[in-house]
């Protein structure tokens, strides 16, 4: 074949074509009815029926509406659980608002500082380039979950609720970005001129009132102290007066974050096994703890997760949500779909391969609250708690495949208890330092 394509080539694939006539056929069902729709098997969704050996009672499906908060949502709805049951509610909320507002004014900050960090390097260079992408974007990690709640803690979400602006973000988003790049110019400028290090942090002083007043116009301020009524289960009335955010976690969560260990699965040779990483400016909280993963085998990741959910404490978990998923069903699952042979042609890359030329990384957070472990004393499935509302899946709730598991769940956080000796040991070894847009530094929306 030459260069490009010629009509004489283009002939002889319509040829090709034509000569099975199921082609035509496959042709006629897939473009009156979508690529997906025509390839579902029908004999694999019987398969996901609503029932699990091993389930955590998790409270109410949450919805993030047109916001990229999925891993604040996945992340207060684990939390919520310890308020749950210390104070025997059958179902609350924490505010998903709240640890939005400290975000944005936190990583206004750290793009901010990482702007002065690198006010030398030139325009069009790749860091600043990426550094400018998106400054204050919704998309997170559990870690920069975690630096909030230490820093700030947590409420219900009676003493701050949702607003316009938080359950859909673009406007509010766009107008914070536009004033941080504009003051990426104004710090650079001033570095231009030899001002100090001192100086340049005074002006990120006076931007960060300018970036708390635009919070506080679009979100409302966040409490200082909140008293907060309840009814529990047994129709008891309750009333937490006068308490901080802090005090409110400290007392009715409670759990240690930092017992807590992000464990990853991505094989790939620039990403071995049983290695920790980490991602150059990746966080949200300057001075925060660093974002670290432990990679693992899938095998491991899963056992973990099982010992976690059989202990009744559900797993906040990563994963590549839009591969192989329908969001009327519910269902995560590769093998449900016969594209490959609708199509007819295999798609052969690992998961790493994936990976490392862009077909694939983690896009979203959600909550396993359940898993069904088969006779042959291995997981079959998983129940997914996601923050879409209650019109999606099975009222809100995803089932989703080991195989599922295994080629698209990329991160499951647990605690450190469930590692064994060497695999604490693994955490403790200096971490290697991937690139800041290596496809591990994605953000879950």
């Amino acid at each position: 074949m030459d260069k490009d394509i010629s009509a004489k080539e283009v002939a002889r694939f319509s040829a090709d074509f034509a000569k099975d006539p199921a082609n035509k056929v496959v042709e006629d069902s897939v473009t009156a009815n979508g690529l997906l729709a025509a390839s579902v098997n029908h004999n694999e969704t019987k398969k996901f029926v609503n029932s699990y050996s091993v389930t955590v009672e998790a409270g109410d499906i949450t919805n993030q509406k047109r916001s990229g908060r999925c891993w604040m949502f996945a992340a207060t709805n684990v939390l919520r659980i310890q308020v749950m049951n210390k104070l025997n509610i059958k179902n609350m909320e924490l505010s998903q608002a709240y640890p939005l507002f400290w975000d944005k004014l936190e990583k206004s900050n750290f793009f901010l500082e990482n702007i002065i960090k690198t006010v030398g390097e030139p325009i069009g260079s790749r860091l600043l380039d990426f550094l400018l992408m998106s400054p204050i974007g919704d998309g997170g990690q559990w870690t920069m979950l975690a630096n909030l709640v230490k820093k700030y803690g947590v409420c219900p979400k009676d003493v701050y609720p949702e607003t316009a602006n938080s359950s859909n973000t673009m406007a509010m988003d766009k107008f914070i970005t536009l004033k941080l790049r504009e003051f990426a110019v104004q710090l650079r400028k001033a570095y231009g001129e030899k001002k100090s290090l001192a100086d340049l942090r005074a002006m990120k002083e006076k931007m960060l009132n300018t970036v708390y007043r635009i919070l506080a116009i679009c979100l409302g301020e966040p409490p200082v102290k909140f008293t907060w009524e309840y009814t529990d289960k047994d129709g008891k009335f309750g009333r937490i007066a006068d308490v901080t955010p802090k005090e409110f976690f400290d007392k009715y969560v409670g759990l240690d974050l930092n017992q807590y260990v992000s464990i990853l699965n991505c094989p790939s040779p620039i990403r071995p096994l049983n290695h920790t990483f980490t991602v150059k400016f990746l966080n949200n909280v300057e001075g925060g703890d660093p974002v670290l993963y432990l990679n693992l085998p899938i095998e491991r990741v899963k056992e973990l997760a099982v010992k976690q959910l059989k202990d009744h404490e559900v797993v906040w978990f990563g994963s590549d949500v839009g591969q192989f998923s329908t969001r009327d069903s519910g269902i995560m699952a590769p093998e449900v779909f016969d594209v490959d042979k609708v199509l007819g042609t295999d798609f052969g890359m690992t998961k790493g391969e994936r990976v490392d030329y862009g077909e694939s990384l983690m896009t979203h957070a959600m909550v396993l609250t359940g898993v069904n472990i088969a006779a042959d004393g291995k997981p079959d499935r998983w129940k997914v708690e996601n923050s879409w509302g209650d019109t999606v899946g099975a009222k809100g709730y995803f089932s989703m495949s080991d195989k599922w598991f295994s080629e698209f769940t990329y991160q499951a956080v647990i605690n450190k208890k469930y590692l064994s000796a060497k695999e604490l040991e693994e955490l403790k070894e200096k971490p290697i330092e991937l690139e800041p847009w290596d496809p591990m530094g994605s953000l879950a929306f």
